[in-house]
């Protein structure tokens, strides 16, 4: 029987996720989340558990409430960028989750790194 979509993400993700550990032990993670309205993103310390900062299409000081196209993902990314230095983060890794790193979270991931992030 053959995968569902559904399957094959969460697949994806999970070895997304296993190699990133494996490689940037330490670092927080910059987690990407998108659906068909919103894109949100958040910077997470693995070790303690808590989320640093995070920025989302859902805000509205961004202008791009409800959208979810390479623009509003370009503002998100900035977004993170500037709050990641406020909370004293220069750099991370980036976790696409199940997602290809293609258009929105592509757009995403080179903002943040145009905002000062190293990912």
């Amino acid at each position: 029987m053959a995968n569902s979509k559904r399957t094959l993400f969460l697949k994806r993700r999970l070895r997304v996720r296993n190699k990133l550990r494996k490689v940037n032990a330490g670092r927080p993670r910059l987690s990407v989340h998108r659906s068909n309205k919103n894109i949100s993103v958040q910077l997470i310390d693995d070790v303690r558990g808590v989320t640093l900062a995070s920025a989302s299409t859902l805000e509205k000081d961004l202008g791009v409430v409800g959208k979810n196209n390479v623009e509003a993902a370009t503002k998100v990314g900035v977004a993170i960028a500037e709050r990641a230095k406020k909370a004293g983060v220069e750099e991370a890794y980036f976790d696409r989750g199940g997602f290809l790193y293609h258009g929105k979270v592509k757009a995403l991931a080179d903002a943040a790194r145009e905002g000062g992030l190293k990912i």
